[in-house]
């Protein structure tokens, strides 16, 4: 059934984000099979296979109890994250997927918070191993067919640099160099084997530009730096909201135009996630025009219409990728960096409660498939779109609205800390 937001909402804010975090953290530990390794999960459950990605699987739900448990305190938390750890390690030498959210650089950054956070040094030797295996199937230029940050080398750019790996960070950055075709604008490249040239954060050149930037900065290469720079005007130079908003096309020419609408407005391919990269050149050059784009970004994305469902296919999401809970992190951020966002965050957490499905196996969100039959889609445990992700923001909005520290216990590989 719903969950009745009247109820949920009679308490502060804070204190009913952490109510609906406990009920979906009850809702991961009930979903997980106990196997001879460790704790696994399904994507989606019951019946289907167990998943160890970091988007949908138990690398994304690892970071979430590692979250929970130093929010909570609560050592059942950190014990099923070594649990989970086991059996992600376990399952590591079989995956032949080497990106960010779909494999082996996304485990490698569950398993290294693992052994940072818990001190588990098992945990540590198998990330170092799972990048051995990335390293190892390079092939001078990529690891497939997609080449930005969801599925290709920016994204394990990132997760190399997370996990403490600069050199292979390195070596998955320095291909953009060779392949950055120039536009009016900048910069940008072919992500995937369709002649769509996308622009956002999850395929496109603004994940490109944030892996090149961060990687950039860490390792002294103004060359990289300087490239994320040019990637990043071109998809500024494509906005169609300005001067107050921001809005770019998910890609030119649409990419399948039947199935993905032109316009988004959360983290993969909107001005969720467009902020976030502006964030960061921000910090990294120093430049206010990127906290002036950011800001826009802000604008638009608290003018758009969301949470609203408004029309079929606009936001019905309640997870990250796509979703209320990406929003509700720059909220959060918004309020540690700019002093607003936190009344916009409440907004976002009723929203989350109000759509919960709440039963005696805890809280979980089901999504809206406007083109599947049937269109209410089964709940999930991970991060992209399903209660890992939401509990991470969940649980930082409610130390941020009772003034704890909203830092994270496990920073996001393409997510910028607050300054």
């Amino acid at each position: 059934m719903a969950a009745d937001s009247t109820t949920a909402l009679a308490m502060p804010n804070g204190e009913a984000a952490e109510s609906l975090a406990l009920g979906a953290l009850d809702w991961i530990l009930g979903s997980a099979r106990s196997t001879e390794t460790g704790l696994t999960w399904a994507a989606t459950v019951p019946g289907a296979e167990a998943n160890f990605s970091l988007y949908h699987g138990a690398a994304g739900i690892v970071l979430a109890l590692l979250e929970a448990q130093q929010h909570f305190g609560d050592d059942r938390y950190g014990d099923a994250a070594m649990r989970g750890a086991a059996a992600i390690a376990a399952a590591a030498d079989h995956e032949v997927d080497c990106s960010l959210y779909f494999g082996l650089a996304g485990v490698a950054v569950a398993l290294h918070a693992v052994h940072v956070q818990l001190g588990d040094s098992s945990a540590g030797a198998a990330a170092r191993r799972a990048l051995d295996q990335v390293r190892s199937r390079f092939d001078g230029q990529r690891w497939g067919v997609m080449f930005e940050l969801l599925g290709g080398n920016a994204g394990i750019a990132l997760g190399a640099l997370h996990a403490g790996d600069p050199g292979l960070a390195v070596l998955a950055a320095e291909p953009y160099l060779r392949t950055a075709d120039p536009t009016p604008g900048g910069v940008n490249w072919a992500v995937r084997p369709s002649p769509a040239r996308s622009h956002h954060i999850a395929h496109g050149t603004l994940g490109i530009a944030y892996a090149l930037a961060a990687v950039g900065t860490a390792v002294g290469r103004r060359d990289l730096v300087e490239l994320a720079l040019r990637g990043a005007a071109d998809v500024v130079a494509r906005d169609e909201a300005g001067p107050e908003g921001f809005v770019v096309p998910h890609s030119d020419p649409q990419h399948r135009p039947d199935l993905i609408e032109r316009y988004s407005y959360g983290w993969c391919n909107g001005p969720a996630g467009d902020a976030q990269v502006f964030r960061l050149l921000g910090a990294v050059t120093g430049d206010a025009a990127w906290a002036a784009l950011a800001g826009r970004c802000w604008h638009t994305v608290t003018h758009c219409g969301l949470p609203r469902r408004i029309r079929p296919g606009f936001w019905d999401n309640s997870g990250h990728c796509c979703g209320t809970a990406g929003v509700l992190a720059l909220a959060c951020d918004r309020h540690v960096e700019q002093a607003e966002g936190l009344d916009f965050a409440g907004v976002l957490v009723e929203d989350l409660a109000a759509r919960a499905t709440v039963d005696a196996g805890g809280v979980c969100w089901p999504n809206h498939e406007h083109r599947a039959t049937p269109n209410t889609l089964d709940p999930r445990t991970g991060w992209a779109m399903g209660n890992a992700g939401i509990i991470r923001e969940l649980l930082r909005f409610a130390r941020a609205s009772t003034a704890r520290t909203p830092a994270y216990a496990v920073p996001w590989p393409d997510h910028p800390v607050t300054e």
